[in-house]
């Protein structure tokens, strides 16, 4: 006989609130009769300056609200509202295991339990909750890691991104998969520009050693010397056969289909959007970019008139600068939207570090943009004169910028 949702709610509710062993946790759908709040849910401890609390990341249609929650009555308060919402599927991962359950069409309350099997953890590991451990090998061979499994002080800034990256990928990938994508017996992930494959590696470490998920990665870079010294490393770690490397642009790599997740980490200019657009063509199921510049619509912004009354931002150029960025990841953002993606930007890499930190996240659906979302768009490169790269890459007619 299946648990019914007190039950369920009951023990979903003991595994959010055990501060020593929760890791990660997601909430999503509707049960029949209700409308949430918010489209999805993502919960996490964290360690603040204040002490430790639960955080709660809040997804509607446009973007992400987070708040924190100390330990003890606001989480468990903030823990019963999100119960009250009423989400069709809930997955928490604790060290010691998995809780999960979904409400079918029909109701029924399909409740799983699973037992730790590729997490391992100690009294370091609990103190500061990461998903890559420094004493990964991958690590040492790329020289961010010494022979201890300690990082090293010189190389602290892109461990955190490393991390960073992880658990934004982590959150991606547990959405996608409890939507019933990114299923396949063998995964095929594309890294576009992947430079030094910091990231390359560490998405293969994740997946594979903390998920137990069946692995193909593909590292793309223009740079002959990239493609060999990343072979190397591939080859050093016993990962070459699942780990490749080819030489080529982002546009005309030889890389075949299917491609289930595509990322492109800090390709420049356009280069992000010929990526963007690859994995749309390729119909992955997850596309992750972070660009690094946004050269394209800022000449575009300097050539034009702004309209009233933007000429009080755009007489700046540091402002004109961050106005294009914004507009640049706001374009791209509801252009996966109209390619049939559901897309959001949250933060990658700490602001303290660089002003362009944000990664876009798209997860493909089917649903296009709507009406009123696309009246806004082209209002907005109306407006500005605008002809996005992306917009023209994913088949747009050039004429309707004119």
């Amino acid at each position: 006989m299946s648990p019914d949702l007190a039950t369920a709610h009951d023990q979903v509710r003991r595994r959010l609130l055990d501060a020593d062993r929760l890791v990660r946790a997601s909430a999503g759908g509707a049960v029949k009769g209700h409308t949430p709040r918010w489209r999805r849910v993502e919960l996490r401890p964290v360690d603040l300056s204040s002490g430790p609390h639960l955080q709660v990341v809040s997804y509607d249609d446009r973007q992400a609200f987070t708040a924190n929650h100390a330990w003890g009555d606001d989480a468990e308060n903030a823990v019963a509202e999100l119960l009250a919402e009423g989400f069709g599927h809930w997955h928490v991962t604790c060290t010691d295991g998995e809780t999960a359950f979904r409400v079918t069409k029909g109701g029924r309350v399909l409740l799983t339990t699973k037992a730790a099997e590729h997490v391992q953890q100690t009294a370091h590991d609990r103190e500061k909750r990461r998903l890559v451990d420094p004493s990964a090998p991958f690590l040492r061979e790329l020289g961010i890691a010494d022979s201890a499994g300690v990082v090293k002080k010189t190389r602290l800034d892109k461990y955190r991104q490393v991390e960073q990256f992880v658990r934004l990928l982590d959150g991606a990938v547990s959405e996608a998969r409890s939507g019933g994508r990114l299923v396949r017996d063998r995964l095929r992930v594309v890294d576009l520009g992947c430079g030094n494959a910091y990231l390359t590696f560490a998405a293969y470490h994740h997946l594979t050693v903390r998920l137990g998920l069946s692995v193909e990665v593909v590292g793309v870079d223009v740079k002959s010397q990239a493609r060999q010294h990343n072979a190397e490393v591939a080859e050093r770690l016993g990962w070459a056969a699942d780990v490749t490397f080819v030489e080529g642009t982002i546009t005309d790599a030889d890389v075949r289909a299917p491609v289930d997740i595509a990322m492109a980490l800090h390709a420049c200019d356009t280069a992000s959007d010929d990526a963007l657009a690859r994995g749309v063509r390729w119909q992955s199921d997850l596309i992750l970019a972070a660009p690094c510049c946004h050269h394209d619509i800022q000449r575009q912004l300097k050539a034009c008139q702004p309209p009233p009354p933007y000429g009080l931002v755009t007489r700046h150029g540091i402002l004109r600068e961050r106005w294009g960025d914004a507009l640049t990841d706001a374009l791209r953002a509801h252009l996966m939207r109209r390619a049939g993606y559901r897309t959001d930007l949250v933060e990658f890499v700490d602001s303290r570090h660089t002003p362009r930190n944000l990664m876009l996240r798209a997860h493909r659906t089917g649903v296009a943009a709507t009406p009123e979302q696309e009246a806004e768009y082209d209002d907005l490169v109306t407006a500005w004169r605008l002809k996005p790269r992306l917009a023209v890459l994913l088949g747009e007619d050039e004429a309707h910028y004119r």
